[in-house]
């Protein structure tokens, strides 16, 4: 029997032990693994889709959500280190991205496998995004006008004061997660590293441009309609996209390995 501490961090719902490819997920604020469910479906035989389903959602809604970045992404690779025994990519959307990168310089310092794409979706780059005043700490009333503005609550459960008292804490600590990060200065990375945005996201064209800084490897920049929740609206549209850039890694024609962790099933 699988224990479930080795799969907490991951809800990966069609494993694919035969593929050469992990592609590991993370979450935008107040969202969890659910988002990236279809994408299991969407994607080629040689990769494996893994979302990341962090503390305090889904089938982890009874622990506590991590507030500091630093913290959050040195307790997920503890977990996450027996399923980078294969090549693998990061591909996370606004908070998601954050980790992701963090993640990323914390292998490198680690002198650990990096991954082989770093995809970063709904985020200007870490060092130029202008630093805005926190929300997280803001007035019940004050902080549910923010989640209106930001259109990434459902108006349903804003609606639901049953509901919103479940969410809230959660909105919280994700925002106290993602406003309280400092970048710090290192090298830049020297993997391929694909920047995507929505045309009407507040976010500028610069600010997504500025990843590009990031590192000395391969950069691109993919924007669609829509706004800061493009994802949602492209979910058909992203996995071709990222299987091209993947594809380029040459991945898609190796073998399969053939021992390695298998990630359970598990629903959120």
């Amino acid at each position: 029997m699988t224990n479930v501490t080795n799969i907490s961090w991951l809800s990966c719902y069609k494993p694919n032990p035969a593929a050469t490819l992990r592609l590991f997920c993370f979450p935008y604020a107040g969202s969890s693994a659910l988002i990236y469910r279809d994408w299991t479906r969407s994607f080629p035989e040689w990769v494996e889709v893994c979302p990341v389903q962090l503390p305090g959602r889904g089938i982890r809604n009874r622990e506590k959500p991590f507030v500091r970045m630093d913290q959050l992404v040195k307790a997920l690779l503890r977990d996450m280190r027996p399923y980078l025994s294969k090549p693998f990519a990061f591909f996370g959307h606004s908070m998601g991205a954050v980790i992701g990168f963090e993640l990323t310089r914390l292998l490198r310092r680690e002198n650990a496998m990096l991954p082989v794409h770093l995809f970063v979706s709904g985020r200007g780059a870490a060092q130029v995004t202008t630093r805005k005043p926190p929300t997280y700490n803001l007035p019940d009333a004050a902080f549910k006008q923010e989640l209106r503005r930001l259109k990434g609550t459902p108006s349903e459960v804003l609606a639901h004061p049953e509901l919103m008292e479940v969410v809230m804490p959660l909105l919280r600590a994700d925002f106290e997660l993602i406003q309280t990060y400092t970048y710090t200065h290192e090298q830049p990375l020297n993997i391929p590293l694909t920047a995507l945005g929505g045309l009407e996201d507040e976010i500028s064209r610069e600010e997504f441009e500025g990843w590009r800084a990031e590192t000395t490897g391969s950069f691109s920049l993919r924007m669609f309609a829509g706004d800061h929740f493009y994802l949602t609206t492209n979910q058909q549209l992203l996995p071709p996209i990222l299987t091209e850039e993947l594809s380029m890694s040459g991945l898609g024609s190796e073998q399969p390995f053939s021992v390695m962790p298998k990630i359970a099933n598990s629903k959120t």
